[in-house]
Order: structure tokens, then sequence, then C-alpha cells
């Protein structure tokens, strides 16, 4: 797939903290203009950040952007993301890219969590579609793609990576910015004690 240069992707990214986890958006062209940043928040350890990037969602308030693009499916210590609820709330396809391999997160959950929590994390993490291995500029990446094929997922991850990075620069720029958000928000935090 090769999008058109005016066509955006919005990237999420997650910075987390030891009770929140700031999660920055980052609406970027084709041709790798940055055209609006958003944030938005999820509890560290919790399982609301699914409702946090529909919340990123709302108010970004853009009609114009065509796809999610998010840097993996469990921010938060496992606060997982439920990709096609996301899919659905947004009307886009959404694709969550993750540049390490792994087993699965099915064995950490039963680690850490029992019961009600650990049940609700395995639901959602079930519904989720499989992860694929995308060479993405001579390196793998592992993509969960919702409304999308998985050929058109790896074209348009390309087409949004700049030549020599490993990175879709949506995500790239998404990280930075949850970063600075996470980084001012203890700042803020720490001046009002």
């Amino acid at each position: 797939m090769q999008p058109k240069p005016g066509s955006r992707a919005l990237g999420i990214a997650a910075s987390d903290g030891p009770d929140r986890s700031q999660l920055g958006g980052a609406v970027v062209r084709a041709d790798r203009v940055i055209d609006d940043l958003v944030f938005s928040q999820c509890t560290t350890g919790g399982s609301d950040a699914t409702a946090g990037c529909c919340r990123l969602w709302d108010r970004l308030a853009r009609a114009d952007v065509q796809w999610l693009m998010l840097a993996g499916i469990a921010p938060a210590w496992f606060n997982i993301i439920d990709l096609p609820a996301l899919a659905d709330y947004t009307d886009r396809p959404a694709i969550a890219v993750s540049f390490e391999q792994s087993r699965g997160l099915a064995k950490p959950l039963e680690d850490h969590f029992e019961g009600e929590p650990l049940e609700a994390r395995l639901e959602i993490y079930r519904r989720l579609p499989d992860r694929q291995p995308v060479e993405l500029e001579g390196q793998t990446v592992y993509v969960r793609a919702v409304g999308i094929s998985k050929g058109e997922a790896a074209g348009l991850l390309e087409a949004f990576t700049p030549e020599g990075h490993r990175r879709p620069e949506p995500l790239r720029v998404a990280r930075c910015a949850a970063r600075a958000g996470r980084q001012q928000y203890l700042e803020a935090e720490t001046n009002e004690n």
C-alpha cells in the first residue's frame, strides 16, 4: 500500500510511570510532516488503556486521520489495549507494532495476576489477532492488524518509515511526545507537593 503524501496516520505510544502511563498521539503525514499532537493517560497496572486511547482519539477530533498505529498492545504494566474495540470505536484500521520477538503475554499475565483481573486481561488478549512478522528496513517487527491485511499493513508501515530507521515515524514521534508529556506531568506533580 502506497499512501498519498498527505495521507495521515495517528501513532500512539506510552511512557510508563509508577502510577500512570502517559499516552502520546502524533498525527504524521505520509510525507513525514508532523501535523498534530494529543495526550491522554491510563493507569499503570489498570485496565483502562483502551479507554485512554479512545479519549486520545476524541480529543484529537481529526476526521482526516486514516490509520492508527500503536507501539504495542500492553502499555502501563499489562494494561492491555483491545485493538478490535479501538478500531471499531475510531472506525479506522489499527496496527499494533512490537519490535521484539516474544512468546506472548499469557504466561506473564498468569504470573502477575489472578482471579477477575487475570480473566479480564486474558479475554482481551485472546481476542487480539495473532502477531505476524513483517520485514521493515531490513529488520523484523511484529504486527497485529485489525481492519487491514498484513500485506497492506506492511506496505503502510514501510511508507511511514524513513530510510535507515526501524520505527515508523508516527510511532517515533508519539514515543517522544509521550516521554515529554510524562516528564511534564511528573514535574508539575512535584511542584504541587
